[in-house]
């Protein structure tokens, strides 16, 4: 039993902050109907390569990108350009607790599926709407996307080299992280308006942006600034607030120490055989650290890359130093603790197989995640949906498809 077996969840929405959502409460066991445009689907079904070929989808292999986010859900494709998909899409969200959509401002409305029409019949429905920008403001009618709001948000301004090395430069982070915070508070949304429900029986609109969450994530950074009016440099790999906290050069290649006090200071001096650092004025409190970042890292800097990173590894972790490698995709997913953690795991396919995915990380004693099914093949619940919430005989289905209405596996 999933935490949130009882609930059932109309996903509107496309590419990745909406389906995140959606399959992070598909996890906890919310059963998902995932609504699709006839022929194409989401857009990130062909995002690829690479591609995902696995025997239950038979001759239609999936990105390894639409893979990411549409576990656990059920493919439902309906065409709501056409008004008998409309009522379709309607009477599902009638049977549903939640809905989650990422049209463009408005964009719904003319459907009948915004939530002012569908809360009229539904007064005790969720329904959030996940935009660029948001429903009100002056950039409400903008489209947006995730590189997009990086820049616009301030973490590109605050991500890259420094100024004056070598590459220096804003960058965006190198998954689609404003997407997926996106996806994660507007989780947290729903689960805060279903509890309002619970106590209340009404349901509300959630309102949730890009933009809002990326300026929310800037977080001490953000605070920087407003304390202090000045602009955060970008500093690399380094912390802006803590010294040491970044990478530094070893014999072989590096290593990433991460020194969150001054106690692990002195240990971490001890273990260089520099002890005299601990009780140097510049260096003997992270204030004084962090005024004196740039004569105190060249000093480690040097000793550093006397050792390999095997090396450094075993001699921090025995000193309690926090350390660890930069790892490769290929090291993570063979790391014995990631592994043991359960975020590498095989899924069964119809085929006999499996087919590895990205596990979650939440770990539940009472309620724990669930793995039910791979992401589906377009339309491979259409009719299962049709008849199982809206009493669609086969007839009715097999004359909605001839109306190109709907479209099935």
């Amino acid at each position: 039993m999933g935490a949130l077996d009882h609930l059932r969840v109309l996903d509107l929405s496309r590419v990745l902050a909406g389906p995140w959502a959606s399959q992070t409460l598909a996890d906890l066991g919310a059963d998902v109907i995932k609504i699709e445009k006839p022929g194409s689907g989401d857009d990130t079904r062909a995002w690829g390569p690479p591609w995902v070929e696995d025997a239950q989808w038979g001759e239609v292999p999936q990105s390894a990108y639409f893979v990411s986010a549409n576990r656990n859900k059920r493919s439902v494709a309906v065409d709501i350009g056409h008004a008998e998909g409309q009522r379709i899409v309607a009477g599902l969200a009638a049977r549903c607790d939640v809905v989650i959509e990422n049209f463009k401002v408005g964009g719904l409305k003319a459907y009948g599926l915004d939530y002012g029409t569908l809360s009229r019949d539904h007064p005790g429905l969720v329904y959030c709407s996940i935009t660029g920008f948001g429903q009100t403001g002056p950039y409400a009618n903008r489209p947006g996307y995730d590189f997009l709001i990086q820049g616009m948000g301030g973490l590109m301004s605050i991500t890259g080299r420094r100024d004056g090395e070598a590459g220096a430069g804003p960058l965006k982070v190198g998954v689609a992280l404003t997407d997926i915070l996106t996806g994660l508070y507007a989780t947290v949304g729903i689960q805060a308006a279903l509890a309002h429900r619970d106590r209340t029986g009404k349901g509300q609109h959630i309102d949730i942006s890009l933009l809002d969450v990326q300026v929310a994530c800037l977080a001490n950074q953000a605070m920087n600034f407003l304390a202090s009016g000045n602009q955060p440099p970008r500093l690399g790999n380094a912390h802006p607030n803590i010294v040491p906290y970044q990478d530094f050069p070893t014999r072989d290649g590096h290593i990433i120490v991460t020194v969150g006090n001054d106690a692990q200071f002195r240990r971490f001096a001890d273990a260089l055989g520099a002890p005299q650092w601990a009780d140097d004025p510049r260096f003997s409190t992270n204030t004084a650290r962090l005024s004196s970042r740039d004569a105190l890292i060249p000093l480690i800097d040097v000793r550093m890359r006397l050792k390999s990173t095997a090396s450094w590894l075993e001699i921090l972790e025995q000193a309690s130093v926090p350390c660890g490698p930069i790892n490769q995709l290929a090291d993570v997913f063979t790391d014995p603790h990631v592994l043991h953690r359960g975020m590498k795991i095989p899924l069964p396919n119809g085929g006999g197989g499996s087919l590895d995915i990205v596990g979650s990380p939440l770990h539940m004693s009472e309620t724990p995640v669930s793995y039910r099914s791979a992401p589906p093949i377009l339309g491979a619940h259409t009719e299962t949906v049709l008849a199982e919430l809206l009493d669609y005989d086969r007839d009715g289905i097999l004359a909605l498809k001839n109306e190109g209405v709907v479209s099935t596996m």
